[in-house]
């Protein structure tokens, strides 16, 4: 099982930056445009993926907070990748300390209005991953809105690529 999760949050990383290379792209207009969706530009459901995979990693650590780090910066798309960056390294320091019972065990955590819940660290991991695969087909939408080729971020692909059959 820790092989399956390290290797989805290859694909996850992969996919991400694959995406953001297309979103740079993009004029501050375009970016944040309101196109309509769950969040209204490129930029704000960027910011919202970002944090997602932030707030999990906390909780996933120990701690539950309430909202996006005030020390951040995300007002450009570039900010917004560098944080990316940062998120990515500390989500790579806590995957390389993974185990599998680890993966098993509860973690015990509040969302930000500060319900509690459990679940497995397995079971939270795969909904990060799944969380973003939805937000990066609703970019794909916005960027199509745009008038903007989307890229590819199929899981096949991916392995393909890792296998030297693209």
């Amino acid at each position: 099982m820790l092989e399956g999760i390290q290797e989805l949050y290859q694909y996850n990383r992969w996919a991400n930056r694959r995406l953001t290379a297309v979103t740079a792209t993009l004029t501050p207009e375009q970016l944040g445009r309101d196109l309509g969706s769950s969040f209204p530009s490129v930029h704000d459901t960027l910011v919202h993926m970002l944090f997602a995979e932030w707030i999990w990693l906390s909780r996933w650590r120990g701690t539950s907070p309430t909202g996006i780090p005030e020390e951040w910066d995300l007002s450009t798309h570039q900010a917004l990748v560098g944080a990316w960056g940062v998120v990515e390294a500390e989500q790579d320091a806590f995957l390389g300390g993974l185990t599998e019972d680890r993966l098993q065990a509860p973690v015990r955590y509040a969302n930000t209005k500060g319900t509690p819940y459990s679940l497995p660290l397995v079971s939270l991991m795969r909904h990060v991953a799944n969380h973003a695969t939805y937000h990066r087909g609703q970019l794909v939408t916005m960027l199509r809105l745009l008038g903007v080729e989307p890229v590819a971020t199929d899981m096949v692909l991916f392995h393909m690529e890792r296998t030297g059959q693209v």
